[in-house]
């Protein structure tokens, strides 16, 4: 597992870098309505982070190839979406706060619901030690 979260940190950590980036870059620059920018780089994150986290983040942790882990997979970043989504809402809505307010909660907190949410429903499968190069002894 140990292995699992080094590579979901690496590759989500630049998912999520991209994101919280197109929608700074949009809200902020562009003058483009907060949820709108939110809703954008979403867009981008669960499309690239679908290939990348299947492939690497949780390789060999479930079947990628199974349409349900497509669908679950999609479920959870509609999770993602409605969280940073409340985040954008509550921080520059509500409490009128910056537009780079919620990039915190998108770098910081929304990640570790949704890793927990991929690698135990997700890519629930058990692990196979024999894919995974770093969880293995050293030779």
């Amino acid at each position: 597992m140990l292995a699992q979260i080094v590579r979901y940190t690496i590759t989500g950590g630049l998912v999520t870098a991209l994101g919280a980036a197109i929608y700074w870059v949009l809200a902020t620059f562009l003058g483009i309505v907060p949820l709108v920018a939110n809703l954008i780089a979403y867009l981008v994150m669960v499309s690239t982070g679908y290939v990348v986290h299947s492939r690497w983040s949780f390789r060999g942790h479930g079947d990628r190839r199974d349409p349900r882990t497509t669908l679950r997979f999609f479920l959870v970043s509609l999770v993602s979406l409605a969280l940073n989504s409340l985040f954008v809402w509550l921080l520059t809505g509500v409490l009128a706060g910056p537009k780079w307010w919620p990039v915190l909660t998108m770098l910081f907190v929304t990640p570790v619901i949704v890793f927990a949410l991929n690698r135990q429903w997700v890519f629930g499968g058990g692990p196979d030690p024999s894919k995974d190069r770093l969880s293995r002894a050293p030779d």
